[in-house]
């Protein structure tokens, strides 16, 4: 007998008849998918796709970001019954979000991930739906935005983050997450005119054009100043969002591979994310979620906070354009 037949409850992360709409069910049980969407690979219907990319292998520092994926889809079980705040709509019920399961690759090939990752955004992208991306540590952004790029052409990059992650780094095999933008840049990825780098709290000796609003900047002139700022540098250039955890400061996301005091509150940058609504936002990711140096899951929390404001954008430039 089914279990619809016994009258019991079911796991809509597998049942749900139809891919919008809230989810009422326990936010303690059930499989865990991103805000409780359906886990499918089949994209027919799907407005947008989320994607897991649990890869850790270019860090610095302390890994771990390979549980991302895993932690942010946790904490994203306590958001899907009530629209999200400060919004005014509720992407879920307008929009059919589905949730593709993890990137499957072979971690021993760490050479082959770029190229693995990059054909399978594609793929996504080229069936029709937009793509947000859960991972991992920044490397994964590369190969995304070489995705997004080869369908786009280059993209205004709106990046959250304590660094600035253009360290120099010329050998194209190599695979880390300090140089995947000034990589990006120097593929011609980036509209670097219309690209910022917003909470930069570390030393780098050349930005490569790109425009910066270092975290003393936002704490001083507040979030709707920095909104807006955003969104005259971008203008209706296609745009990327890619949110750095350590972007925020370790008070609020402990749980990082390379944590720098001094960073935004999560009040600030929730702010901002709502403020920069009107850019045409295709696609973005979160990274660098590291719930081994974070037990409370404080920063799984504040990750799946930040891919909701994303999809929240996304949605937004969805109902602009009619």
């Amino acid at each position: 007998m089914a279990l619809e037949d016994a009258g019991r409850e079911v796991d809509r992360a597998f049942s749900r008849p139809d891919l919008r709409g809230p989810a009422f069910e326990n936010s303690f049980a059930g499989a865990t998918s991103f805000l409780r969407r359906r886990y499918t690979k089949d994209l027919a219907g799907a407005d947008l796709a989320v994607l897991g990319v649990p890869f850790d292998q270019a860090v610095t520092h302390r890994p771990g970001a390979r549980f991302g994926p895993r932690a942010i889809r946790e904490a994203s079980a306590l958001q899907p019954a009530d629209p999200p705040w400060g919004w005014g709509f509720d992407p879920l019920a307008e929009f059919a979000v589905v949730d593709t399961g993890d990137l499957a690759f072979d971690y021993a090939r760490v050479a082959a991930f770029p190229a693995r990752l990059e054909a399978h955004a594609g793929a996504i992208l080229a069936a029709g739906p937009g793509l947000l991306a859960l991972g991992g540590d920044h490397s994964v952004t590369l190969p995304l935005l070489a995705a997004f790029a080869a369908r786009s052409g280059p993209l205004a990059v709106i990046q959250f983050d304590a660094h600035s992650d253009l360290w120099p780094d010329d050998a194209p095999d190599r695979i880390d997450h300090g140089t995947m933008m000034g990589k990006a840049v120097r593929a011609g990825l980036v509209d670097v005119a219309r690209s910022v780098q917003i909470g930069i709290r570390t030393e780098c000796p050349d930005f490569l054009g790109l425009n910066v609003i270092a975290a003393e900047e936002v704490h001083g002139r507040g979030p709707a100043a920095v909104a807006a700022e955003v969104r005259r540098i971008v203008g209706r250039a296609p745009a990327y969002l890619t949110f750095d955890i350590d972007a925020l400061d370790p008070a609020f996301a402990p749980g990082t591979g390379t944590p720098v005091w001094g960073g935004l509150a999560s009040w600030q940058a929730a702010a901002i994310l709502r403020g920069l609504a009107g850019i045409d936002l295709r696609g973005g990711d979160v990274v660098e979620v590291s719930p081994p140096f974070d037990p409370a899951g404080i920063t799984a929390v504040a990750g799946a906070h930040a891919a909701t404001a994303i999809l929240c954008l996304w949605a937004a430039a969805r109902r602009q354009a009619g």
